[in-house]
């Protein structure tokens, strides 16, 4: 078991000897990725492995092992679809290491087209699936928010410099059915997504086709008002909507960017803002 107070406590020179001297040491990281106390899962395993990647103090054969191993059905994907159990950590968790692996490798420059594309898949996989949306669950357990966590990571596969535009098609999907999930999100969930939209924008992703898209998202909430009346879904997803639309909204404005864009999700959110 890793001492995780002891070695966050050690000096640069002396954590990379403890680490050499352990030789399960990453193994052991990997496998408490998930654990269910919050205190060890992410005020220790997740610190420790956060402050070892910006020291570089990771080799760079086990952080690829590691990018390639957290995309599989045990990690990213474990127990996907269940309502409420302890493999939400493990994902949660899969997802924030994959996110800081991908931050770390614009310099370090290690994975793939091939491995891009894999975790591209599987974070896809992830947020349709996900029916999980506890964010903190309890003082023990600590936080699952493993739709914000998901959400950071593809962000942090569109700034990648091997992103492929051809999947902000099906990004853009998710990111509208999230609202759909059957809950209220109450911690800056709508805020990640947002990011999501930006990071396209930074990429140059097409203003008309993000117009477009707008209106979809509101189409389906009419839509669905039409087919089947205000039930409480349709109330929870023309919350979740209208709080991500604002964030959207004012996000363009203050990078005074796509003045088209803003000025339809301006009209849309006025009229949504009253119900008849």
């Amino acid at each position: 078991m890793i001492h995780y107070q002891q070695v966050l406590a050690l000096p640069y020179e002396e954590r990379s000897n403890y680490i050499q001297q352990h030789p399960h040491f990453f193994d052991e990281m990997l496998q408490h990725i998930g654990h269910p106390n919050g205190e060890v899962r992410d005020l220790y395993n997740y610190r420790l492995f956060v402050e070892l990647l910006s020291a570089d103090q990771i080799p760079h054969e086990i952080l690829k092992n590691f990018a390639d191993t957290l995309v599989g059905q045990n990690y990213l994907l474990k127990g996907i679809g269940e309502a409420e159990s302890d493999f939400v950590f493990t994902r949660s968790f899969s997802a924030l290491w994959l996110t800081a692996i991908l931050h770390a490798d614009r310099q370090l420059e290690l994975l793939d087209e091939k491995s891009l594309e894999n975790v591209t898949k599987q974070a896809l996989q992830f947020i349709a699936r996900e029916r999980d949306l506890r964010s903190f669950v309890n003082d023990e357990k600590g936080w699952a928010h493993s739709i914000a966590h998901v959400s950071d990571l593809l962000g942090a596969v569109i700034q990648h410099r091997y992103f492929d535009m051809k999947h902000a098609p099906y990004i853009l999907q998710e990111v509208k059915e999230a609202s759909w999930k059957g809950r209220v999100y109450t911690d800056d969930e709508e805020e990640r997504f947002v990011k999501i939209i930006d990071g396209l924008i930074q990429k140059g992703f097409e203003e008309e086709i993000l117009v477009e898209w707008v209106e979809q998202v509101f189409d389906k909430l009419e839509m669905y008002s039409y087919e089947l009346g205000y039930t409480q879904e349709w109330f929870r997803a023309r919350t979740n909507i209208l709080h991500f639309m604002q964030t959207f909204y004012f996000t363009l404005k203050f990078s005074n960017r796509y003045e088209k864009l803003r000025s339809v999700t301006s009209i849309f959110i006025q009229r949504w803002m009253k119900l008849s």
